[in-house]
């Protein structure tokens, strides 16, 4: 069967050899826009219980829930290898002092060969590139950059707090370092268009990225966008999983073909998601959506570019 597009899975499988596994941690940081230093309130989206598993907490050591991470994924995989995933917050966004010891203590356990540091474009500093690139030497080491939108309006809109003109930057500092890049983007803003998602994927495709991942906006409990949603519903064009498809089958054509797809979707617990009801479908059940109409339209990633 003809591969339509970059999958993570296959990546792993030639980089490593093996099934690496990612384990969430939580090193107490916090955000630039919600500490007062940009802004207050975090991104209007955001709550982080919706990716923290029950053993992620910021009153646990990295060591503490690295063990706990280990103990519940080898109950159902055999034996394998694991990043260590700063997940929660900007995980950059501290001292170059902190970070180093957070960083350097997650690399001490016996089964943890790298890091996966989930971040915001405006808190890479010089001095966290330094470290990073030094970590890099004997770890493997990925920096996933919060993107969510190349438009400004928008990222104004949720509260980012930064333009799309820090995210070139940050990537422009962190490129030919020894990390590998990658990008987080949302499916569906507020006012954003079919027209707007594929400039997304010419713009990103400028990037020196090597993984993306997708998101479906999602409307969750507890965030700024819920009192928004709850408010005036009507301002809000939530995607359905048939138009989710064919935009993100639209996207992936306007991509660079090098890229690694990591992820078409969001999963978040029943408990928390308020919109959209896409009737409890599994993020590899998206992928095979995503699959099955690419094969049907017969194009593949990178498809419009030629």
């Amino acid at each position: 069967m003809q591969e339509r597009y970059n999958s993570y899975s296959q990546y792993i499988r030639n980089t490593f050899g093996q099934r690496v596994q990612k384990i969430s941690v939580d090193g107490g940081f916090t955000c630039p826009n919600r500490d007062g230093s940009k802004g207050r309130g975090g991104c209007t989206y955001c709550n982080n219980q919706t990716f923290n598993p029950a053993y992620t907490s910021a009153q646990k050591s990295i060591t503490q829930q690295l063990n706990e991470g280990v103990a519940f994924f080898q109950k159902k995989y055999e034996a394998q290898l694991y990043l260590a995933y700063f997940q929660a917050y900007t995980n950059t966004y501290d001292t170059i002092e902190r970070l180093e010891a957070l960083y350097r203590e997650a690399l001490r356990h016996d089964k943890v060969i790298g890091l996966v540091i989930s971040t915001r474009p405006d808190t890479i500093s010089p001095q966290v590139v330094d470290l990073l690139q030094e970590l890099a030497k004997d770890y493997y080491i990925v920096v996933e950059i919060g993107i969510e939108s190349t438009l400004d309006r928008s990222l104004e809109h949720i509260n980012r707090c930064h333009t799309y003109q820090d995210v070139i930057e940050a990537f422009d500092i962190l490129k030919n370092k020894g990390i590998h890049l990658g990008g987080h983007l949302i499916i569906g803003l507020q006012g954003e268009t079919v027209n707007d998602f594929i400039r997304h994927a010419e713009q990103i495709s400028q990037l020196p990225i090597e993984f993306l991942k997708l998101h479906q906006l999602q409307i969750i409990k507890g965030t700024a966008m819920a009192k928004a949603y709850e408010a005036s519903p009507e301002r809000f064009n939530l995607l359905d999983v048939e138009t989710y498809v064919n935009v993100v089958v639209s996207f992936v054509k306007h991509l660079r073909p090098d890229i690694i797809l990591e992820r078409f979707s969001s999963e978040s617990p029943k408990d928390l998601l308020i919109a959209p009801n896409w009737g409890g479908l599994k993020n590899f059940e998206i992928t095979e959506k995503i699959r099955k109409e690419m094969e049907h339209q017969n194009v593949w990633q990178g498809y419009s570019r030629t």
